[in-house]
């Protein structure tokens, strides 16, 4: 049986992202190309659709801490969703917060030029999951544990 290329495959992103995610920066619509002609036009703005989901696409840069090549931390995932998603969690450095997404799919796609070709994905979510609570360090009353 041969599987479509393309085809999207759902998983969980535990197992995708096993360090989880930090997002940088902020969610923003994916814009398709506006040429200088366009612009000088004033033409409108038109932000893509997904062609499976018929949703709109939305577009947010993720570095991924397990990741031990530089290159390949930092990455954009596409969000579909009709309106923009927002976070659920707040920030831990200014831009930064980690997240978990909701809906993740991965397709897989074939990057790097000429002999450093690699397996990469293409990630869509549909989009964000409250984070779960980690067990803090201290035992969880909340204050920092003394050593005796």
């Amino acid at each position: 049986m041969a599987i479509d290329k393309g085809h999207r495959f759902g998983i969980d992103f535990d197992d995708a992202f096993t360090q989880g995610l930090v997002m940088v920066g902020e969610v923003s619509p994916d814009n398709e190309y506006q040429s200088r002609e366009d612009r000088a036009a004033n033409r409108p703005v038109r932000q893509r659709v997904d062609e499976v989901t018929g949703k709109r696409q939305w577009k947010v840069m993720v570095t991924d801490p397990a990741e031990t090549r530089a290159k390949r931390a930092s990455f954009e995932i596409t969000l579909l969703a009709d309106v923009q998603p927002v976070p659920t969690t707040s920030e831990a450095l200014p831009g930064m917060r980690p997240i978990e997404l909701d809906g993740l799919t991965a397709e897989p796609r074939v990057a790097g030029q000429g002999e450093f070709k690699y397996q990469s994905y293409v990630f869509r979510a549909t989009g964000f999951k409250q984070a779960a609570s980690k067990p803090s360090r201290s035992g969880g009353s909340g204050e920092t544990a003394k050593a005796a």
